[in-house]
């Protein structure tokens, strides 16, 4: 279906205008399916990004602040989300050895086990995106990317 037919608008003032409401509605559509799956789970999307983005710093552990710096929603309360993981035991936070301050945040065995099963939503997304093309998917990627670089 197309964007114009989601929203019943037969169109829109410039290319640019469709662009921008068809790409609210993929993000829509595409955060509706991922929180169904991560509910599933006992995991908000939130979650999801933390524990994917320890796992990827593995066997460092992070803090806070870099994990912050690392997430999709920059104005998530980290610290809060991570307390959530801590008493799911899918974390383990500790003071840091260099700066008091702070807090060392790594995934525990359990937290990598349900990152292992929820790998499967990655080829479910691809399962609902096969429609385009990988050359296809890798333009749009490349266009959204220049979309919204800095240079």
């Amino acid at each position: 279906m197309t964007i114009e037919e989601e929203m019943k608008q037969s169109r829109f003032g410039s290319a640019y205008e469709k662009l921008a409401f068809n790409l609210i509605y993929s993000n829509r559509w595409l955060e509706d399916f991922l929180k169904k799956r991560f509910g599933e789970q006992g995991l908000t999307m939130q979650q999801y990004n933390i524990l994917r983005i320890l796992r990827g710093s593995r066997p460092d552990p992070l803090s806070t602040l870099q994990i912050r710096e690392r997430m999709i929603d920059k104005m998530s309360d980290t610290s809060r989300i991570v307390d959530r993981l801590l008493v799911k035991e899918l974390v383990t936070k500790q003071p840091s050895t260099v700066d008091n301050r702070l807090v060392e945040v790594r995934i525990t065995t359990k937290g990598l086990r349900l990152l292992k099963k929820l790998d499967e939503i990655d080829r479910d997304i691809a399962v609902h995106l096969s429609k385009i093309t990988e050359a296809e998917a890798a333009l749009v990627s490349d266009v959204l990317d220049k979309m919204h670089s800095k240079t």
